[in-house]
């Protein structure tokens, strides 16, 4: 199987290089791509400067996959990956002791796959998480915020395997004026549809995070260990 992959940049990247990029991003060091060209051109002008979409192609033959929106998943063991690589968490001791649970209990190995395929946690979305890790939100209002703004998904490829199967086809311009006029418009969109969805009254069936902390069988229910 062929997928079209988009990585969005200020450089024109022919040959993206194993064992390059930030340690503390969303799945750790690797190579972000997206399979939507519009996000890819909001990510190549992040910096407010214009960019570039470089596209590739990438075989799937022979490589493993770890696809955290999966029904094999929930969305704790994103949460649980995101806790283990992103330096930058709200200080309070709920919040401390609750990511330190995730990572005990949710907690993914990415090491033993070539590829890692799950949301990606920028600007608000980041700001969504650490608000259900905090208990500010419940995991069903977490839920629903991931959906706003239309967000996708990335892929990262973390692996020898994979840089080896990923092909340059060429690139596109992304102008600054355009698309990060929209990427903070999609931002503001997300965060104004999740502070409407803050001020619905919470029921008996909502779980927050401190929920899952004190009852096992919540763990078990969303997919962690005991």
């Amino acid at each position: 199987m062929q997928i079209t992959l988009y990585h969005g940049s200020e450089y024109l990247i022919e040959r993206p290089e194993f064992g390059k990029g930030a340690k503390h991003n969303d799945y750790g060091r690797g190579f972000y791509c997206t399979e939507n060209m519009e996000l890819a051109k909001e990510w190549a002008c992040a910096n407010g400067k214009d960019g570039y979409v470089n596209i590739y192609e990438l075989s799937l033959h022979g490589l493993s996959v770890l696809n955290l929106n999966s029904e094999e998943y929930s969305i704790l063991n994103w949460l649980a990956v995101l806790a283990s690589n992103r330096t930058y968490w709200q200080r309070n001791s709920i919040a401390e002791e609750a990511k330190n649970f995730l990572q005990q209990h949710f907690h993914v190995d990415v090491n033993e796959y070539d590829i890692v395929k799950g949301y990606r946690a920028d600007d608000s979305y980041f700001s969504f998480a650490q608000d259900f890790v905090s208990g500010t939100i419940s995991l069903q209002q977490l839920e629903q915020a991931m959906y706003l703004g239309k967000l996708g998904e990335q892929w990262m490829l973390r692996s020898e395997a994979a840089f080896s199967a990923i092909q340059f086809l060429g690139a596109e311009k992304a102008l600054s004026q355009e698309y990060t006029v929209k990427k903070m418009a999609r931002d503001r969109k997300a965060r104004q549809e999740y502070r409407k969805g803050r001020q619905r009254k919470a029921t008996t069936s909502d779980v927050y995070m401190l929920d899952i902390m004190r009852m096992p069988e919540l763990v078990v229910r969303y997919g962690g260990r005991l």
